[in-house]
């Protein structure tokens, strides 16, 4: 099955910036992939070459079977697109912005009040039906947007930012509604800067300064930045079993983080924590090391980030 989009060594460049240098991935169907990076980073300038907004200096686009921006009309009708900021008709109420959205890409009048309705619902705006879409609260105008882009049942859906500035409520609601989506057969691309979210997605391309740095999911993100996993050891001892560690073949490397008292700390380097936590255990034990606690270290992906930059992400 072909994948829903296809990037390939994908460049643009505004006069002597260039916003994305080189830029290489696909997305298969069905998948809730994620597209991180900090602000700047160009993620913002791929979505809208993904939908045929822009046209890259160089490099090609796909979209199913169809290459942006030059099959951009017929290939609008398979992409729902939410931008990041509220693009909607402010003058509208939350119902007539659906039903000239649902018009304006050709959804059948005999199915289009009843897909309004549904939507409606799904999303939580019944009490705003009749509302103006410029007197709703952001957190509304979010979910009015995400409701419209999906007025004409894409199977493609891209959101850019789409829980930018909400409230973490709002932002985890988000993410189920993503997750159900992805769980109904929807392709779908979502843009963040929030690391902490970004562990919903199934694969992640993550961007910085118009490159990408890594691409996979967020385990395989988080292994490949620090070469593996992380295991922290304590052990009593009245003398430091430095040469025990050393000994065992699953550790890459360790460190000596604290020690006093008469136990000690140490965090260690493994390939595969879940799998190489017992293999440590039972090593040190058969030296004669006696453990008071073993676990392995949670890595965030913004800890990954670092470690795959070597500085702040800024």
């Amino acid at each position: 099955m072909r994948p829903a989009v296809v990037l390939e060594n994908v460049t643009k460049r505004f006069e002597d910036v260039v916003a994305v240098d080189n830029l290489s991935f696909w997305v298969e169907q069905g998948e809730l992939f994620g597209l991180l990076g900090p602000n700047g980073a160009g993620k913002t300038t791929t979505i809208r070459m993904i939908c045929g907004l822009l046209e890259p200096t160089a490099g090609e686009v796909w979209v199913f079977n169809f290459r942006q921006p030059r099959d951009r009309m017929a290939a609008s009708k398979f992409i729902g697109y939410m931008p990041q900021h509220f693009s909607l008709y402010e003058d509208l109420t939350v119902y007539e912005n659906m039903m000239f959205f649902a018009s304006v890409y050709g959804v059948p009048y005999s199915v289009r009040r009843e897909r309004i309705e549904k939507l409606i619902d799904r999303f939580l705006l019944t009490e705003f039906r009749d509302k103006l879409a410029g007197q709703l609260s952001g957190g509304t105008k979010r979910r009015l947007a995400l409701a419209t882009c999906l007025v004409h049942n894409p199977p493609l859906v891209i959101l850019d930012e789409p829980t930018a500035g909400i409230d973490p409520h709002l932002r985890y609601l988000f993410w189920r509604f993503f997750e159900e989506l992805r769980d109904e057969g929807v392709t779908l691309i979502v843009t963040t800067h929030y690391m902490d979210e970004a562990e919903f997605c199934e694969r992640l391309a993550l961007m910085r300064s118009g490159h990408l740095i890594a691409l996979g999911t967020p385990e395989e993100i988080k292994r490949s930045a620090l070469r593996g996993e992380l295991i922290r050891v304590t052990v009593r001892t009245s003398r430091l079993p430095t040469r025990a560690i050393a000994n065992l073949r699953c550790v890459r490397s360790f460190e000596l983080v604290s020690a006093g008292g008469g136990q000690a700390t140490y965090v260690l380097l493994v390939e595969d924590a879940g799998r190489d936590l017992i293999e440590v255990l039972r090593g040190l034990e058969a030296q004669g090391v006696r453990l008071l606690s073993i676990e392995p270290i949670y890595i965030s992906l913004e800890d990954a980030f670092l470690a795959l930059t070597g500085g702040l992400a800024r």
